[in-house]
Parts: structure tokens; sequence; C-alpha cells
């Protein structure tokens, strides 16, 4: 009987935990870029980004969700940090109203609720239209299924003579108030949210425990406050292999709960003693008495709120100095990046929602369209070396041209492998439920990396022409076939400029008839050449070799600017 009732606990937990990540994906998909955009814009100082904070986490029901959408701000240089621990403060508002939720399904029986919810949503999932809602409401009745369940089951276990005398006796062992005890369920609480990776579902556990009677209501205030620091160790796992300004942010996450937690516990009496006085509960209360259990959950609920407002409206005069500190502890790596192939966005986040990685994914196609220019100015670079060919050669003079080759070479490697990385991870993305616009996205996304592959190729090819040709002994090119390569070089270089600044901003403000007219300048320009081109040999200006050489790197230049609009195209949606 005993395992029955702890695998149906498990399983009541597990139904939990999937119900709140069903009804926040579902929520972020409802709002998602409208979320995105008040985070951008409301965060003009600490207070309002702070209200941005709560009411976001409030409205997805996930402050993890919040957070990780803030670092992916801070990744793009769209938030300082500074507002960034402004949003994470108020998340930690938000994220309270979770609790009560939970405290709900504790002073009736929602149960009564599901499976209504649940006949709605199928037939909602079916309307295409709807289908979001439909996955919403199933979220909710998931969610309310689990709570009333793991209720239920965890009464059974109290009404089970041989578990509720095991469980009772292991938490008698620490029923004295000392500090000892006190570590030791603080420590739980981390430990278990840590573990489960939902301080949610700790909750749940803490005030179905609390609320029979089995765990008192002192060891659950421990339970809760252990929960609030294990909830920012989990996003600092997720940002571990991010950026210094992400790592920076969940450190920052992690550094205002600690802080919280120890204040509490040197003021934990008279707040603890205030939360009872407001909620009218009474310590000594046993859990014979009625209406105990909504009791108990309340001054859970009262007290985790109490908890996260007060440390808001603490610590949020000092975010310039929590700032500092993070920045202290946090130094950057003395890595050169532009040689280091790591993605900077794009981490191997838990529980993280296909949006909100699909926004990361964007940012990462923008890092890479931008390194594909700066391969493109390399290859300027070793243009201009190369034209000193008509001088001596020395030793320094090679050292520098083939160095900078090498270097080309490396970005085109780092390019494929850009390429193949941001696939795979969309193609993961695309696994899970998305909407249609998110999937169209998705879809416009792949054809941009694969073009911006392309351009890594381009590029590498005009590398590849320019060092054969410095390397071999082909007469050099005239100062008018160096003014021509430059001139195109110049409008390829427009065009990789405006297609990054199409990458960087909203496509709507983003006039697509200028990346159009460059393309017809240098389509038309490489016409022009190859003309004077057949001329030139003819006329025994230049050898049919170096000619060749030469059009090779007008041809890449134009193959350059195809896939320069064909990324625009992909990202305006023009087929």
């Amino acid at each position: 009987m005993s395992f029955l009732l702890i695998f149906k606990l498990l399983g009541s937990l597990a139904l939990l935990m999937f119900g709140m990540k069903a009804m926040s994906e579902a929520l972020q998909k409802m709002a998602g870029p409208q979320l995105r955009h008040v985070l951008g814009a409301m965060t003009t100082n600490r207070f309002t980004g702070m209200l941005t904070g709560m009411f976001v986490t409030a409205a997805v029901q996930s402050s993890t969700a919040t957070t990780l959408m803030t670092v992916s701000f801070v990744n793009a240089g769209l938030l300082t940090l500074l507002q960034a621990i402004s949003v994470i403060m108020g998340a930690h508002i938000g994220t309270t109203v979770t609790a009560w939720i939970m405290s709900l399904g504790f002073s009736f029986n929602i149960t009564d609720f599901v499976y209504p919810a649940f006949f709605i949503g199928i037939i909602l999932i079916y309307m295409k239209k709807r289908r979001i809602i439909g996955d919403f409401l199933f979220g909710v009745a998931f969610l309310f299924l689990g709570l009333g369940t793991l209720k239920d089951t965890g009464f059974m276990l109290v009404q089970d003579p041989a578990t509720s005398e095991s469980i009772s006796a292991f938490f008698a062992n620490f029923n004295e108030a000392n500090f000892w005890n006190s570590l030791f369920f603080l420590l739980m609480g981390t430990i278990l949210t840590l573990c489960v990776q939902s301080s949610a579902a700790i909750m749940a556990i803490t005030m179905m425990l609390c609320s029979t009677g089995v765990l008192h209501i002192d060891q659950g205030i421990m339970l809760v406050l252990g929960e609030n620091i294990g909830t920012t160790i989990t996003a600092n796992i997720v940002a571990a292999g991010a950026n210094v300004q992400a790592r920076r942010a969940a450190f920052a996450h992690f550094t205002i709960n600690v802080i919280g937690v120890t204040w509490a516990l040197i003021l934990l009496k008279p707040f603890y003693g205030a939360v009872c006085h407001v909620v009218g509960f009474d310590p000594s209360m046993s859990a014979a008495t009625p209406g105990f259990a909504i009791k108990a959950s309340m001054v859970l609920a009262t007290f985790h709120s109490a908890f996260n407002v007060t440390n808001t409206f603490l610590q949020i005069w000092f975010v310039q100095y929590i700032e500092r500190f993070v920045c202290w502890v946090i130094k950057p790596k003395k890595v050169d990046e532009e040689e280091d192939f790591r993605l900077h966005f794009i981490t191997s986040g838990i529980m993280k929602t296909p949006e909100l990685s699909v926004l990361e994914a964007q940012k990462e196609i923008r890092s890479f369209s931008e390194r594909m220019q700066r391969m493109f100015g390399m290859v300027r670079e070793l243009l201009t070396l190369s034209s000193s060919e008509t001088a001596k050669k020395n030793d320094a003079q090679t050292g520098d041209f083939n160095k900078l080759f090498t270097r080309i070479e490396k970005y085109e490697g780092i390019s494929d492998n850009m390429e193949l990385e941001i696939a795979k991870y969309l193609d993961q993305v695309g696994d899970a439920h998305l909407s249609d616009e998110t999937k169209a996205k998705i879809r416009a996304m792949l054809r941009e990396i694969s073009e911006l592959e392309s351009i890594g190729d381009a590029c590498y090819n005009m590398a590849r022409t320019i060092s054969r040709k410095y390397q071999g002994k082909q007469d050099h090119f005239s100062d008018k076939q160096y003014d021509h390569i430059h001139q195109m070089m110049e409008l390829t270089d427009e065009a990789l400029t405006q297609m990054n600044a199409l990458l960087a901003g909203r496509k709507e403000a983003y006039d697509v008839n200028r990346t159009f007219n460059i393309e017809s300048e240098i389509n038309n320009y490489r016409n022009q050449l190859k003309s004077q081109n057949i001329n030139d040999v003819n006329n025994h200006e230049y050898t049919y070799a170096v000619g060749t050489i030469y059009m090779d790197i007008v041809n890449e230049c134009e193959k350059l600017g195809d896939y320069v609009v064909n990324v625009v195209e992909a990202r305006m949606g023009i087929r």
C-alpha cells in the first residue's frame, strides 16, 4: 500500500510540473512577441523594470522564463545589466502568484473544474485558430489535477499508520528550534528544488506536508526559504555556458535571494509572527483543528509573498551596487572571441520554452551574419596586402599575408560549424508543439543560416584565389584591375551592411528595395567588367591567366551579393 501511495505522490507531482510547463508555454505563445516588446520598452528605470518583471512573470507563470528572456536581451544589448537586475527582482514578486494558486487547491476541491477544462480544451485544440487556448486549458487542468491528487495522496499517507509514523518520526528528529535544524531544512529546500528544477513543485509538496501536520509550519518556512535559493542555482546552471553578461545576470539572481534569505533568518521570529497574525494562524494549532489545512497553506503562501516583496523593496535601492558586485566576481575571460568558435546566445537551457529558443536563435544568426562581414573585411585586407607584390617580398610581408589567410581559413571552418549547430538547435526546437508563426520563423532561419554559410564559402574562395595569385608566378594585377576589384568589394560590403541592419532591427522599418538596388549595381558592374576584361586580354594589357583570376574574384563578389539577397528575402518572408 505504501509503495502505491508513493508512486501516486510522484505521479501527481509529475502531473503538476507538466501542467505548469504546458500552461506557461501556451501563455508565451499567446503573448510572446508582446511580452518581449514590453520587456524591451518598459525598463526606463529600476521601478518600471521591477513592475515589468513582476507582471510578465505573473502572466507567464514562470520566473525561469522571465529570467531567460531578460538574459537574452542583455546578451543582445537591448537591456543593460542594471535594468536586467530590476526585472529579475520584479520576477521574484510575480512568481509568488504560483504559491497562491497552490494554496487555492487546499481551500476547495479544484478537481471539480478539471474535467470541464479538459473537455473545452480538446474542442479548442481541434479548432485551429483556438489551439493555443486549448493548450492553456489543458495545462491548467493538468496543474489542478496534479495538485488535487497530491493533496488527496498526502492525506492518505497520513491516514496510513505505518507511513505516517515513519515520516513523523523522521521530522520529529528536527523539531527542536535551533540553528542546525533550521539549516538542515534550508539546505533540503535548496537541494530538492535544484533536483526537481521546479520551485512550484517543491512548494506544493511543502504545503501538502504542512497541511497534513506531518511537517511543522516552522520547518515548512525554512523549506520555502531554501526553495528561493534553489531556483536561482537553476538559472546559474542554465547560464554556465553563456557569455559573461548572461552569467552576471544569473549570479545577480542568486545574490539577491541569498541576501534576502540572510536577513530573513536574522528577523525570522518577528517576520513569521507578523505573517501568522495577518493570516490568523496559531502555530500551536494541531492538524486536527478544523480549517488547519487551509490556514497552513495560506501561511506558506503569505510568507512567500511577504518575503519576496520585502526583499525586492529593500534591495531595489541598491541595484547599482549589486551590479558592481557581480561584475567584480564574474570577470570576462581573456579570450579572442573572434578566433574561438562558441555560440553566444544558444545554450543547453533547462526548462526552456520554444518561443524563447527561437528568440535566442535569431540573435545567434545576427552574430553569425556580423562574423561573415568581418570575414569579408579580412579578404579585402588580404587583397591590399597582395597589391604590394610589385615591391620585393620580404619575410615579414609574407608572414603577415599567411597569418591573415590562416585566419580566413579558420573563419570558414567556424561558419560551417555555426550553420550545423544552429540548424541542430532549430531542429530540436521544431520537435516541440509550435504556433504556425513560429514554424514559419524556423523555416526562414534555416534558409538564412544556409545562405550565410555560402557567404563564408564565397569569402574563402576569394581568399584562396588571392593566395594562389600571391604565391604563384603569374604577373601582378594592373592598378586599374585593383581599383575595379576594390570598387566591387565596396558594393558587396555595402550589401552586407544592409543585411546586418535588417537582422539587427525590425523588418517593418527596413527598406528592402535598397538591397535589391545594390544587387542590381553589383550585377551591372560585373557584366561591365566581364566585357572590359575580354577587350583588355585581346589588347594584351595583361595575360589570359591574370584575367581569369581577376574575373574569379569579381564573380565571387557577385555570388556573395546573391546570397545576401537570399538572406534578406528569407527574413522579410519573400519567396
